[in-house]
């Protein structure tokens, strides 16, 4: 006996889709489960999907996970120690990582292109951890695009082993939600910020 699937109107998925949209939110607190390997999977293509003219992949992705967490924290405090950070700091930073089951360091790898500046290169890496986190959230997921200092650090670009050229452009906190996002969000209203030419 054939199943059939009811599919959605196209109204319907436009609504849908929309809806999703709208709802973008990050996460603060993650806890486990983690993405699974199917999930992680699905998450790092949605990565490459983003903006990338001439299809440069001007990216990496380091992917810390478990005692991976542990080593990444580690390298955040070497980098502080390097740059005479307070211990507090120092301590602060090494438990970082801890507070997601996975933590994805996006970096930009720029190339020299005649086509493609260095800058739309850094623009496409950090659309990437826009979609990886809209990926997770479409999977029941979520996470968070954390920057600050560490991003801008050479000190840990050279402790990662990156290019002089490359650049951190984010670190993507990824789990499931421990907490419900409160509903007061601010005005999502763009007319203040838009001007017609």
């Amino acid at each position: 006996m054939d199943t059939k699937v009811n599919l959605l109107s196209s109204g319907q998925l436009q609504s849908v889709v929309t809806d999703f949209l709208l709802s973008r939110h990050s996460s603060h607190h993650l806890a486990l489960p983690a993405p699974d390997e199917k999930q992680l999977d699905i998450i790092l293509r949605a990565a490459m999907r983003a903006p990338d003219f001439q299809y440069m992949r001007p990216y990496r992705f380091l992917v810390a996970q478990g005692a991976g967490l542990i080593r990444l924290g580690e390298l955040f405090a070497q980098s502080a120690k390097v740059m005479n950070k307070p211990e507090q700091v120092i301590e602060r930073v090494r438990k970082m990582p801890l507070r997601a089951p996975v933590v994805i360091t996006v970096v930009a790898t720029p190339a020299v292109n005649k086509h493609v500046s260095a800058f739309d290169q850094i623009l496409c890496a950090s659309s990437s951890v826009l979609m990886m986190q809209m990926a997770a959230q479409s999977l029941g997921l979520n996470g968070i695009w954390r920057s600050g200092w560490l991003m801008q650090s050479r000190e840990l670009h050279q402790l990662l082993e990156l290019q002089a050229t490359d650049q951190i452009v984010g670190f993507l906190y990824l789990g499931t939600p421990a907490e419900s996002v409160a509903a007061v969000r601010p005005d999502d209203n763009p007319e203040p910020y838009t001007q017609w030419l």
